[in-house]
């Protein structure tokens, strides 16, 4: 479905002249990006690349879409191959800007540390994590006739690791009283390939119920029950076309496929998903980057009535310093209008939240400071 964003067309007229001041502007507060671009007139052109999340597929494909309307001389692609391979391809240096689902990891793994390589291929400047996209991870489920499931971690847990294996079982439906739950096999699907979600959901298993997932969170799928398919397109297609299917994937592709989306209860009373609801744990999302760079600590084990805890943040890794000045501009441009208020409110309406206000006055400031 494709969305019109309320007051595209205006917003990017200030964002096309941004070339002329995105490198030599020292404002580094709030949205005055747009504005010092106001007094310029000049177009942008050129192309910008970029790869990894499928969870911000189509989030990025509706800003990029909105974007190059108003800037006809600008392309920018984005391939969304997950956020393993999108970061393994800006490291090489084959793409301006990485979408991934974790931010850059300074431990070392399979004999790379992240943050390091990131800093070599911006010559030696480091490489910023920006949350652009706030995208909810739906439990989904294709089970005919039932419209409104509930489930805690410790159930959700125990059923995608095959302990708990008919759609009645007496855990599921001690919480779902007065639904009417078929003897029908749960069948598991989850992601295949190196994936952000993956990751961030095992995160959500790992912290909220340990006594039941006691797998160590990772972009790799721990467990062994069900099959793998590859990137978030094929698990949506398992789920839809599986009575019984069992998935989880971001709440956009939930939507798109029309599954069902489990409420969670955390111990603080079911909880079903909107933006709003999984606006609340973004907000409350606690700083684990320095300065520019936003990473967030979310906090899967929350209770508070009213907030969905399962919630993924796509961030785009770029360049603090050190790409070329027409290649700088570029990502400023795109940045600045993916970032405005406009597009982010927008982005609800095909199942991401809104990036809180603070939030996004953080990112703006860190898009302002790259030169």
């Amino acid at each position: 479905m494709k969305l019109t964003l309320p007051g595209r067309v205006a917003g990017l007229s200030l964002v096309a002249a941004l070339a002329l001041t995105a490198c030599g502007s020292d404002n580094t507060t709030g949205d005055s990006t747009s504005s010092a671009a106001a007094s310029s007139g000049a177009a942008l052109s050129g192309t910008l690349n970029g790869e990894g999340s499928s969870a911000q597929k189509n989030a990025i494909g509706e800003v990029i879409s909105g974007y190059q309307s108003a800037n006809p001389g600008v392309t920018v692609n984005y391939n969304a191959t997950g956020s393993g391979a999108g970061i393994k391809q800006f490291l090489a240096g084959q793409v301006d800007f990485a979408g991934s689902d974790s931010a850059l990891k300074s431990e070392e793994k399979d004999g790379v540390v992240e943050t390091e390589a990131a800093k070599t291929r911006c010559g030696g400047n480091d490489a910023w994590n920006l949350p652009l996209v706030a995208g909810p991870i739906a439990i989904t489920y294709n089970l005919p006739g039932v419209d409104k499931l509930v489930l805690t971690p410790s159930v959700a847990s125990q059923m995608f690791l095959g302990k708990i294996t008919k759609w009645n079982d007496p855990k599921i439906a001690a919480l779902n009283s007065g639904a009417t739950l078929p003897a029908t096999d749960i069948k598991v699907f989850y992601r295949a390939d190196e994936s952000g979600t993956t990751e961030n959901f095992t995160k959500y298993l790992n912290g909220s119920a340990p006594a039941d997932w006691a797998a160590e969170p990772a972009k790799v799928w721990p467990g062994t029950t069900g099959e793998g398919r590859p990137q978030t397109d094929g698990v949506a297609q398992g789920v839809k076309s599986t009575e019984g299917g069992l998935s989880y994937m971001e709440w956009s592709a939930a939507k798109d496929n029309q599954l069902g989306v489990a409420q969670v209860d955390n111990g603080g009373g079911a909880v079903a998903l909107t933006g709003e609801t999984a606006g609340k744990a973004v907000a409350a999302a606690a700083a684990a980057g320095e300065g520019n760079d936003l990473k967030l600590k979310l906090d899967y084990t929350v209770k508070d009535a009213g907030t969905y805890p399962i919630v993924l943040v796509t961030y785009e890794v770029v360049c603090s310093k050190g790409l070329a000045a027409d290649k700088t501009a570029l990502v400023k441009s795109f940045l600045t209008y993916f970032a405005s208020p406009d597009t982010q409110k927008g982005l609800e309406e095909i199942g991401y939240a809104p990036l809180p206000e603070d939030v996004r006055g953080k990112v703006v400031t860190a898009i302002n400071a790259i030169s």
